[in-house]
């Protein structure tokens, strides 16, 4: 079986259907981006693969776990043990220095901290962000905690990275540079990406496109 492998995923809210009968295999550490306008579904399906939330119907199997029979606390535990989320937004708490911010999951979820601390400075390092670890996010560019929150999912070392819509806050220089970072870190840690964007520029980066339109998968 694909690592992650989805059969007949449908996902509604109320009565409005935003999946339609989703079938995809993804290979693990593949590169893959997921293409598709405003409203195409393409964000709900990245939700669904992080366990951030459960199909109305089909089944979600990802490293040979069913997480459409699991409960929330199985869910948590995959959450934080095999998924690094990098969002839009990069929800940095301002009352912590960036470095706080990076390290906080890892706290949270008793993982080992040397090995987290010693990530965190290496990819600091590769990054170019070195510079900004002890400051507060409100000190620092977009641009720059962008790359914060991807140190903070990475440093993790999940199975699968998870990018929403990671560069749309970003001018065309700065989003060439996170599009390429992304591939070329998660290649480096062995993760599988799927990064969601309606730019085809930066589709363009990645080896495996899909397009999703209307909830169902076209391409």
């Amino acid at each position: 079986m694909s690592f992650i492998h989805l059969e007949q995923v449908e996902k509604s809210f109320g009565k409005t259907k935003v999946l339609r009968g989703i079938n995809l295999k993804i290979e693990a550490r593949e590169l893959v981006a997921i293409r598709g306008a405003s409203g195409s579904g393409k964000s709900t399906l990245l939700y669904l693969l992080g366990g951030l939330d459960q199909p109305t119907s089909g089944k979600v199997t990802i490293d040979n776990k069913n997480l459409t029979s699991v409960g929330d606390t199985e869910l948590a535990r995959y959450r934080n043990d095999c998924v690094g989320f990098v969002f839009q937004f990069h929800f940095l708490l301002p009352s912590m220095t960036c470095r706080d911010n990076i390290l906080l999951p890892a706290r949270i979820g008793g993982k080992d901290m040397v090995r987290v601390e010693k990530d965190t400075k290496v990819l600091a390092e590769t990054l170019g962000v070195t510079h900004c670890l002890e400051k507060f996010p409100f000190e620092i560019s977009g641009g720059e905690q962008q790359r914060i929150n991807i140190i903070r999912a990475l440093s993790l070392r999940p199975k699968i990275l998870l990018c929403d819509e990671p560069t749309g806050n970003l001018d065309s220089k700065n989003t060439e540079k996170v599009a390429t970072l992304l591939k070329n870190l998660a290649a480096d840690y062995g993760a599988t990406l799927l990064v969601v964007t309606h730019d085809d520029k930066v589709a363009s980066f990645f080896p495996r496109k899909i397009v999703i339109e209307d909830g169902q998968i076209i391409g």
